[in-house]
C-alpha cells in the first residue's frame, strides 16, 4: 500500500483526480468517482482512492503484482513509480502495458531459462572432472562433446509435438525431464553412462530453452517481443552462473563432480510451478478454437534464410566464446583466479546491454540496431584477441555489452516468422542449425590453432562469418518491429486471440 499526501489545489487536484495511463489504465469506479480501479495492467488487483478533506488531498493505493520468481526485484521500482506518479518507461520495464497473464508467463519463463541455461551448461563444466575420475583421457573428452552436442536430434520431437498439442504440455514435459536426466549424471558408473544421459538431458534442456521463446513471442505485446528476450537471456545468465559456481563442489574430492549433478534437483521445482500455473498460449488456443485452422506449410526460403544466419553466426560465436579461457591462460598466461575475475568484471556488464538492446530493438527496430552493434562488437571481439593489458580489458567490455544489445534482436526473429502452425518447429530447426555451425567452428578452430595459427588470426578470419551475416539481415530480413505476428504471417489472420 501507497499512501500520499498533497495540498489541496488546483494544480494537485487536475493530476490526481485523472485516471492515470502509464503503469495501468484505470477506470473511475461506478460507485465512487474518488476510487480508481485498473482497466488494463499488470496487477493481480489494484484500487486507488483519493479523498479530499479542507486543505489535503489524500491519495492511497493498494496493489498486489504477481512476478513468479522475480518479484522481490520490482517491488522497490514499482512503489517508486506509484508514490512519485512519474512513467514507468524506464530501462527496467517493458515497453507494452502487460497484462496480468502476461506477467505471470514472464515469470515462469524466466525461472525455466534457469533451468535450461543450467541444463545445458552442466556437462561442459564437469567433462574434464568426470573424466579424469574415470581415467578417460582428453580424446575422450573430445569425442564425448560432440556426441553430447549431437544429441540435439533429441530435441526435435519436442518442437514437432508442441505444434500439434500444444506448448504448454510439452514445455511441462521437458522441464520435468531435462533434469531428471542431468540427475542420473551423479549415478553414472562409468564416463560413457553419464555421455549418455547428457546426450539425452541436454537435449531436452535445449528444447525447453526454445520452447521459452516460442511461448514469449506468442504471448508478449507486439512492441515487447525483444524486450522479453532480454529479460529472459538475463535469467539464462543467472542458471549458468548457478551451474559454475557449483563446480567448487568438484574440489571435494575425486567424485566431488557428482554433487555438481546433485544440484539438478533444484530445478524440478520450477517444473512443478509450470505443471501448477503455466497457460497455454493465448494463440495456440486461437488455433484449437478455429475449425479452419490446420499446419501450415513451412516457408523454406524464411526457414532457409533464419538457417543459414544461425550457422554461419555460430562458427564465430561458438569459438570466440569456448576458447576464450584458453586464450587467456595459453597466450596471456593468466591463472584462474585472475580469469574469474575478468570474466565477471567483462560479463556483469552485459546484463544492461541486453535491456537496453532489447529496448531499442522494440522501441526503434531491429535491423537499425543489428547495422550498429553487431559488427562493432564483432570487431572488439577481434581485437580482444589481438592485444594485452588495458586494451583486452576494454576491447572485452565493448564486446560484451554490444553483443549482448543485438541478441535480442537476432534472437526474436526465429518465432516471429513462423505461423502458430509451426512456429515451434521452425524454432527447433534454426536451433539444431545453429549448434553445427558451432561444431564447425570448434573443430576448425582448434585445429588451426593446432597447426601454430595465433587466436587473434583464426578469430579475425572467423569474423568473416559476421560479416555475412550482417549483410544478410540488412538485405534479406524484414523489419518486425511494431507489428503483430499475425501481420507477418497471413497464415494466422483469421485467428482470434482472446485474453
Amino acid at each position: 500500500m501507497v499512501t500520499r499526501t498533497w495540498p489541496d489545489d488546483a494544480e494537485h487536484v487536475a493530476t490526481i483526480e485523472q485516471p492515470r495511463d502509464d503503469l495501468v489504465l484505470e477506470v473511475r469506479s461506478d460507485d465512487d468517482d474518488a476510487v480508481y480501479l485498473q482497466k488494463h495492467g499488470p496487477f493481480s488487483s489494484y484500487r486507488r482512492v483519493v479523498e479530499r478533506s479542507e486543505e489535503t488531498i489524500t491519495e492511497t493505493t493498494t496493489y498486489r503484482l504477481t512476478i513468479p520468481w522475480f518479484g522481490w526485484l520490482f517491488k522497490l521500482p514499482v512503489g517508486q513509480v506509484i508514490r512519485r506518479r512519474i512513467s514507468h518507461r524506464g530501462f527496467w520495464s517493458p515497453p507494452d502495458r502487460l497484462d496480468t497473464t502476461q506477467v505471470l508467463v514472464i515469470g515462469l519463463l524466466a525461472a525455466a531459462s534457469m533451468s535450461a541455461a543450467f541444463v545445458n551448461t552442466l556437462f561442459t563444466q564437469t567433462a574434464e572432472f568426470a573424466a579424469d575420475d574415470f581415467g578417460v583421457g582428453d580424446a575422450g573428452v573430445g569425442y564425448a562433446g560432440a556426441i553430447v552436442r549431437a544429441g540435439i536430434i533429441f530435441a526435435l520431437p519436442a518442437a514437432v509435438l508442441a505444434d500439434r498439442i500444444g506448448r504448454r504440455r510439452v514445455i511441462v514435459a521437458v522441464a520435468w525431464i531435462a533434469p531428471i536426466l542431468s540427475l542420473m549424471g551423479a549415478l553414472a558408473p562409468s564416463f560413457p553412462v553419464l555421455v549418455a544421459s547428457q546426450t539425452l538431458g541436454r537435449p531436452m534442456g535445449i528444447a525447453l530453452s526454445f520452447l521459452i521463446g516460442v511461448i514469449a513471442a506468442e504471448e508478449m505485446p507486439k512492441n515487447t517481443r525483444a524486450f522479453a528476450i532480454s529479460v529472459l537471456a538475463m535469467a539464462s545468465g543467472f542458471g549458468a552462473g548457478i551451474a559454475v559456481s557449483s563446480l567448487a563442489l568438484a574440489d571435494l574430492g575425486p567424485s566431488g563432480w557428482r554433487y555438481v549433478y546433485v544440484v539438478s534437483v533444484i530445478w524440478c521445482v520450477v517444473a512443478l510451478d509450470l505443471t501448477r500455473r503455466l497457460p497455454e498460449t493465448r494463440r495456440f488456443t486461437a488455433t484449437e478454437r478455429d475449425p479452419h485452422a490446420h499446419a501450415p506449410r513451412l516457408d523454406r526460403r524464411r526457414l532457409a534464410l533464419l538457417g543459414a544466419v544461425a550457422f554461419i553466426g555460430n562458427i564465430f560465436i561458438s569459438p570466440a566464446s569456448f576458447f576464450q579461457n584458453s586464450y587467456l591462460s595459453d597466450v596471456r598466461g593468466w591463472d584462474a583466479t585472475t580469469i574469474g575475475i575478468f570474466s565477471l568484471v567483462v560479463g556483469t556488464p552485459a546484463a544492461l546491454g541486453l535491456l537496453i538492446g532489447g529496448r531499442f530493438a522494440d522501441t526503434r527496430g531491429r535491423k537499425p540496431l543489428i547495422a550498429v552493434v553487431l559488427p562493432f562488437s564483432t570487431l572488439m571481439v577481434v581485437l580482444a584477441f589481438s592485444f594485452g593489458g588495458p586494451l583486452l580489458w576494454l576491447f572485452s567490455f565493448l564486446a560484451g555489452i554490444t553483443g549482448s544489445m543485438a541478441f535480442p534482436a537476432m534472437a526474436v526473429y526465429r518465432t516471429e516468422l513462423f505461423p502458430t502452425g509451426n512456429r515451434s518447429r521452425a524454432a527447433g530447426i534454426i536451433t539444431a542449425l545453429a549448434l553445427i555451425g558451432g561444431i564447425g567452428g570448434l573443430l576448425g578452430t582448434g585445429q588451426l590453432v593446432d597447426r601454430g595459427w595465433s587466436y587473434s588470426s583464426v578469430i579475425g578470419m572467423m569474423a568473416i562469418a559476421q560479416v555475412v551475416v550482417t549483410i544478410i539481415v540488412l538485405t534479406s530480413y524484414p523489419e518486425t518491429a511494431h507489428r503483430e505476428l499475425e501481420e507477418m504471417n497471413p497464415e494466422d489472420a483469421t485467428l482470434i486471440i482472446t485474453s
